[in-house]
């Protein structure tokens, strides 16, 4: 666990229920003058963020409620600019810009990303700034995913704060249709096997 994860997530009521719980001293150690690093993504997490099609977006209003948000689209639409960079083109969706509108009061954010088959996730923290399509549209053209012809109304960068690889345990075993394909094709291979070697019989009594 890096230093970084823990300087956001363990706040002094955060470590009162470690205390109260009994973890505290396990956990201090991550926030030791030792411990550094967390605030910079690597090769490891620009391949992860690069291979995912979706994930969880947190944001909080100006009145405290917290508001999860799905966001998906094509592999790789979330784009690592640099180490500390990430962002993507906000397409137009609902229009209720309940996301948007909390990012305007409260500029933090709070990103999952789910690697489901390989029960791996990948938490971030950040802050973020958003410019507008007409104000930059390199940037725009940058962001957009390949092949997507709907219309991006701003661009989404969020400055890293942390990042934590979270624990796998208890995370399900789920794949996508394009991630299960290569899990049935010795299958299909199978079947069209059998049906050959079937139909090749049937002819064969049929004398």
């Amino acid at each position: 666990m890096p230093r970084a994860f823990a300087e956001i997530a363990f706040t002094p009521s955060v470590q009162a229920e470690q205390a109260r719980m009994g973890s505290a001293a396990g956990y201090a150690k991550f926030l030791s003058p030792e411990r550094n690093g967390g605030d910079a993504l690597g090769p490891d997490e620009a391949q992860f963020i690069h291979m995912r099609d979706g994930f969880y977006q947190a944001t909080v209003s100006e009145t405290g409620w917290p508001y999860v948000q799905f966001r998906g689209g094509p592999r790789g639409f979330l784009r690592v600019l640099d180490a500390r960079t990430i962002g993507y083109a906000d397409l137009r969706g609902n229009r209720q810009y309940i996301s948007l509108g909390n990012l305007t009061d409260n500029a933090r954010v709070s990103l999952i990303l789910m690697d489901y088959p390989n029960q791996a996730r990948l938490k971030l923290w950040g802050t973020v700034r958003t410019v507008e399509a007409a104000q930059d549209p390199d940037l725009i053209a940058r962001l957009m995913p390949d092949g997507q012809d709907m219309t991006a109304e701003r661009a989404v960068l969020i400055d890293i704060a942390a990042f934590d690889w979270n624990c796998p345990r208890n995370i399900p075993q789920r794949l996508t249709l394009e991630e299960l394909d290569p899990f049935l094709e010795p299958l299909r291979e199978r079947i069209s096997r059998l049906e050959t070697e079937n139909a090749a019989l049937k002819a064969s009594t049929s004398l």
